[in-house]
C-alpha cells in the first residue's frame, strides 16, 4: 500500500495587506479631520488683509474685532491718543563753591606752567572740568617693569607735583592700571596687587612730601578698565598709567572712585551728586565728627522733627 504524505499547512503570505489597509484608513480619517478643523474662511483672510494694510499705511495700532461670532479676528484700527508723558524735573544740584571751582582751575594753571613743560605730552596729560582735574601720567616714566617702587625720576616728578597740591584742601584720589598681559609673582599675584600697590605707592610719595593725607586714597582697577586698545604694544603701554584725580568736593571724589574717572561723564557725575527734593535743605545728610580716639568719622545725620508736627501728633 503506498504512503501517503502528511498534508503541508497553508500559509497566508499576504496578510500584511489586512493591517496595510488598517493603517490607510485610518491615515486618511486623520487628514479628513484635519481638513475639517482647518477650513478657509475667505471673507476673513479678506479683512485682516485689509486691517493690516491699513496698519501699514498709519492707521493706528487700536484693537478691533473683525468679524463676528466664533471665527471672529482681532484687527487693527486707528491709534488711540496717548497721554502726555511728564517730564522729569531736572536735578537741583548743590551749588559749587566758587572757592572750589577756582582751586581747580589755579591747580591746573600752575601744572601747565611748573610740571608740563619739563614733560612729554605722552607721559603727562591734563583732563579737567567744573568737577575733577585728572592728572593722567604713564607707568613707564614712574616705575620699571612689573615694579610698584617709584624711579628716582618718578620720585623728582611726584615732589614737584606735591609742591603744587599740598596748599589746597581738594579731595585726591589716585587710580593705578595696567594693561591685560597676566602677572604672577611672589609679590604680585594678579594686575589687582600690582595696580593696587602702584597708586599706593604715588598716595605714600605725595604724603612724604608734604600733602595731606586725609586728602587722599589710593584705588586700584587692574586691566579692567583699558583707556586704549590692548591690541597693540603702543596701547598696552599707554594703558600702563597712574591717574591722579583732583575732585571739586568729597561728593565728586566718592563717585569717581566708584566709577572711574576716565569711565563716567561730567553730566552722570553731577546727576549722582544731585540733591534729593525731598532731603532737608537745613541740615546735612552726612556729618564729620571726632572719635575719642581722636580720629575722623563720618555718620549720617537724622534730622530732628518739626516742632510743629510733634503739637500737630
Amino acid at each position: 500500500m503506498p504512503r501517503r504524505n502528511p498534508p503541508e499547512d497553508y500559509v497566508h503570505n499576504d496578510r500584511w495587506v489586512i493591517s496595510y489597509a488598517d493603517f490607510i484608513t485610518l491615515l486618511f480619517a486623520f487628514f479628513v479631520v484635519m481638513y475639517s478643523l482647518s477650513s478657509v474662511n475667505e471673507e476673513k483672510y479678506k479683512e485682516l488683509s485689509k486691517a493690516l494694510t491699513g496698519a501699514f499705511d498709519g492707521a493706528g495700532l487700536e484693537a478691533a474685532i473683525i468679524g463676528s461670532g466664533q471665527g471672529a479676528i482681532i484687527g487693527i484700527g486707528e491709534e488711540p491718543a496717548m497721554p502726555d508723558t511728564p517730564k522729569e524735573a531736572a536735578p537741583d544740584l548743590d551749588a559749587p563753591d566758587e572757592t572750589e571751582s577756582d582751586q581747580l582751575r589755579t591747580i591746573r594753571q600752575r601744572l601747565e606752567q611748573r610740571i608740563q613743560p619739563n614733560v612729554s605730552a605722552q607721559d603727562l596729560k591734563l583732563v579737567s572740568n567744573e568737577l575733577w582735574l585728572s592728572i593722567e601720567l604713564r607707568s613707564g616714566m614712574l616705575f620699571r617693569s612689573g615694579q610698584a617702587t617709584p624711579t628716582p625720576e618718578a620720585d623728582e616728578l611726584l615732589q614737584r607735583l606735591a609742591v603744587v597740591l599740598r596748599p589746597y584742601d581738594n579731595p585726591i584720589h589716585v587710580e593705578g592700571f595696567t594693561d591685560d598681559q597676566l602677572i604672577e609673582t611672589a609679590q604680585f599675584p594678579s594686575n589687582w596687587e600690582l595696580s593696587a600697590a602702584r597708586a599706593a605707592a604715588v598716595v605714600r610719595v605725595l604724603t612724604y612730601y608734604g600733602v595731606d593725607p586725609a586728602r587722599m586714597a589710593a584705588v586700584g582697577y587692574g586691566e579692567h578698565q583699558p583707556a586704549y586698545s590692548n591690541r597693540t604694544e603702543e596701547g598696552r603701554q599707554l594703558n600702563r598709567r597712574v591717574v591722579i584725580v583732583v575732585s571739586r568736593d568729597e561728593k565728586v571724589r566718592r563717585t569717581l572712585s566708584a566709577f572711574g574717572s576716565q569711565q563716567v561723564s561730567k553730566d552722570a557725575v553731577s546727576t549722582v551728586i544731585a540733591t534729593d527734593p525731598s532731603e532737608p535743605k537745613s541740615s546735612p545728610v552726612i556729618e564729620q565728627v571726632q572719635t575719642a580716639t581722636g580720629g575722623k568719622l563720618f555718620r549720617q545725620v537724622v534730622p530732628e522733627p518739626d516742632s510743629e508736627s510733634q503739637e500737630d501728633e
